[in-house]
């Protein structure tokens, strides 16, 4: 069962009704001199970015899946059915370092919230103190607390859960626990969005979800396999 997430008390605020297993707290990030020019890859990754991330894939490869954060060809893909207008309540499972989660506040409403759900303490550290962006509120812990995560965020649903955890690796009891907790909190009109580097887990969103349909994204390393899960009627987009 979910622990309880501690939300700060500024963060005590309803959000606009359109809109695991370790201890969980939920803060927002820090402010942190960003890094400059030179630092930077052309798809805003910096090299520290890369550095950490690849420390981590050697330490804990069945955790990251791949050698190197997603790059811009599968962020655009995979966002791609997000409606910016719409979303108030994101959530994200694996940020990592950060990659996705740069992309989604720069296209974030204002209002909106994101709520950053990662188990490495090493990538928390570093997404709290990297990215400076009140609307982002970091959790250490598990996916499987997404349903505590999103209450104390005083929100009844979630618009949009973007997934890159490596399902295939996980057991297979801790796997369906998280994903059925994501379907329960997600909007009747919301996504799953979801990339993995193998085909496994289809049988089980096929199994969880009403509607699934499929992409694919060659110019990463590795290839992924994307995912739009969604739990009410079905989405508009060519299989």
């Amino acid at each position: 069962m979910a622990q309880r997430v501690l939300l700060p008390r500024k963060l005590r605020r309803p959000l606009s009704r359109s809109s695991a297993q370790r201890p969980a707290v939920m803060q927002p990030s820090k402010p942190a001199t960003p890094s400059g020019p030179r630092d930077r890859l052309g798809d805003g990754r910096s090299w520290r970015d890369n550095l950490l991330f690849l420390t981590h894939f050697f330490r804990h490869p069945r955790m990251l899946g791949s050698i190197i954060p997603s790059s811009r060809f599968l962020i655009r893909q995979l966002l791609a059915p997000v409606d910016w207008s719409r979303a108030r309540l994101l959530v994200e499972f694996g940020p990592g370092v950060g990659v996705i989660t740069r992309e989604i506040l720069k296209q974030m409403h204002p209002d909106a919230t994101l709520i950053a759900i990662e188990l490495n303490p090493d990538f928390v550290m570093h997404l709290r103190t990297a990215i400076d962006d009140p609307r982002l509120v970091v959790i250490q812990g598990s996916a499987a607390g997404v349903d505590e995560a999103v209450r104390q965020s005083g929100a009844s649903r979630a618009n949009y859960v973007i997934s890159g955890i490596p399902f295939s690796t996980l057991p297979a009891d801790e796997r369906e626990i998280i994903l059925n907790k994501t379907r329960a909190v997600l909007d009747p009109q919301g996504l799953f969005l979801v990339y993995q580097f193998s085909s496994s887990v289809l049988g089980d969103l096929r199994r969880i979800f009403r509607n699934v349909t499929r992409g694919f994204e060659p110019l990463n390393i590795l290839p992924a396999h994307l995912y739009f899960c969604a739990p009410g009627l079905g989405i508009d987009r060519a299989s």
